[in-house]
């Protein structure tokens, strides 16, 4: 697969984490903080147990930093375009996970592998004609009954906008709606479970303590990111 058709992630995986931070700063918090909170949500619909995850599109591992503390009994496998970022990830030295790189179409595993498989933020890097074998092979390697996590950006979110708009990584990104996925998830006879819009308000500052409202406006389609959480 020529790795031209997805985002190229290479030059940024060694200061990744300051690049995001910094472009993020106006939301006041770094990009340590939203990785913790995307694993930290998996609590109110996972367990902690013997599971075997897959973390599609890892990047630099940081994910798995936090499934190993939330998580410690999951067994995880991340895979990435970017070789870069899969040496970073390495680094990790993490127990509970192995990384590699690969293609960006053909997950590397056998059929029904996975109790869970994880992409976040990954989606909008890829051009929309791969979505759909894209799902096709998460579902292969997904366990019947098994479930598919996707985080994204909320690009009806004006702030989510500018932050992508003058990020260095993301100037290839098109952002996608909620609707789209969840429509392109239906066609792919995944079961929607949950579907909700999060980040309304900053997380540090004035508004810190405004964030207790966000759980009564999970149905607001204004947040700055969206979860959906399907099952096979």
């Amino acid at each position: 697969m020529d790795n031209r058709t997805f985002d190229d992630f290479d030059a940024y995986a060694k200061n990744y984490r300051a690049i995001h931070t910094k472009n993020i700063q106006l939301s006041g918090a770094d990009s340590y903080y939203f990785a913790e909170m995307r694993v930290q949500m998996l609590q109110g619909y996972e367990q902690n147990e013997s599971l075997k995850v897959l973390d599609l599109g890892c990047g630099d591992g940081v994910s798995e930093i936090f499934m190993q503390q939330y998580f410690p009994q999951w067994t995880i496998e991340g895979i990435d375009v970017s070789k870069e970022s899969i040496e970073m990830a390495k680094q990790q030295q993490l127990a509970n996970s192995n990384f590699a790189v690969y293609d960006g179409i053909h997950i590397p595993f056998e059929d029904n592998s996975f109790n869970i498989v994880f992409v976040a933020g990954v989606l909008h890097h890829v051009e929309f004609n791969l979505h759909s074998p894209m799902l096709d092979e998460m579902k292969r390697v997904l366990k019947p009954g098994g479930r598919l996590i996707i985080y994204e950006h909320n690009p009806l979110n004006p702030l989510t906008k500018y932050i992508v708009n003058t990020c260095a990584f993301d100037q290839d990104a098109r952002l996608l709606r909620c609707g789209y996925l969840s429509r392109l998830l239906l066609r792919h006879q995944f079961n929607i479970n949950q579907r909700l819009y999060f980040i309304f308000f900053p997380p540090k500052g004035i508004f810190k303590k405004m964030i207790g409202l966000e759980k009564y406006l999970h149905w607001l389609p204004l947040g700055g990111k969206y979860f959906i959480r399907a099952v096979k």
